[in-house]
């Protein structure tokens, strides 16, 4: 389980994360939703251990992590994998060169690495787009290769900042569709930063709804999207304009 007590997050005078309480239930699946500027990816560079917070608590079941430096920061950081909606890729190496990036900054030998990599390709399935150049690929298929070097490390937690937001419908579910199956088949703790309020009704369990730093909602989403409570979750399922009273 992940758990935030009181997490706090200031760029001088905006409090980007403000006063925070959620907690992740261990193998589900939970979304952060809210529209640009809500604090959402904040919060998960923050729960992600890419920043600190300024005041507060972050622990990965029992133990306190925020407060993490040096080695032990590094060995939390490996039990997580992170994708983007850019994808973070590196143009100037193929396929098998971005996935066994991690591996070999951790140092593996390259028996080891050649066969994660290879095992990687199957798992989501690009096996014959091993030795592509990231131009040759299409949106879906980089979004693959990301999926694959996040999972290099073996993580128990994955991490998704907009992963879909830069991929057509069809692409977007079949990227869902393969995240939910690797949830299944790893026992994968998933949390999803989105905008897109179909990303949360298609693969998410739980959902934290953002405005301006704090948390306006949180809940069951078949609860939350069934009858928001808050303006935040009320706009973003039915539009500024068409709040219901």
């Amino acid at each position: 389980m992940i758990t935030l007590k009181n997490i706090r997050k200031t760029y001088g005078t905006l409090d980007a994360v403000y006063n925070v309480n959620l907690s992740v239930e261990k193998g589900g699946i939970y979304g952060i939703i809210g529209r640009s500027g809500a604090g959402k990816s904040t919060l998960l560079r923050l729960m992600s251990l890419l920043e600190k917070p300024d005041s507060g608590e972050i622990h990965y079941g029992t133990k306190r992590v925020d407060t993490l430096d040096g080695r032990g920061l590094l060995i939390e950081r490996r039990k997580m994998g992170m994708i983007f909606q850019n994808f973070n890729l590196f143009a100037s190496r193929d396929v098998t060169g971005n996935i066994a990036y991690p591996l070999e900054i951790a140092g593996f030998s390259k028996k080891f690495i050649k066969e994660r990599v290879e095992a990687l390709l199957e798992l989501v399935n690009i096996t014959d787009k091993r030795h592509s150049r990231l131009r040759d690929l299409s949106g879906g298929q980089k979004q693959r290769v990301a999926i694959a070097r996040a999972l290099a490390s073996e993580p128990d937690i994955l991490f998704c900042d907009e992963a879909t937001s830069a991929l057509d419908p069809q692409t977007t579910r079949e990227v869902l569709a393969l995240i939910k199956e690797l949830h299944k088949k790893l026992l994968l703790t998933v949390v999803m930063v989105t905008h897109q309020m179909e990303v949360i009704r298609a693969i998410c369990g739980h959902v934290a709804v953002m405005d301006a730093g704090k948390i306006a909602e949180e809940g069951a989403v078949t609860t939350v999207f069934a009858s928001p409570q808050s303006d935040a979750a009320k706009e973003m399922l039915y539009g500024e304009h068409h709040v219901p009273s």
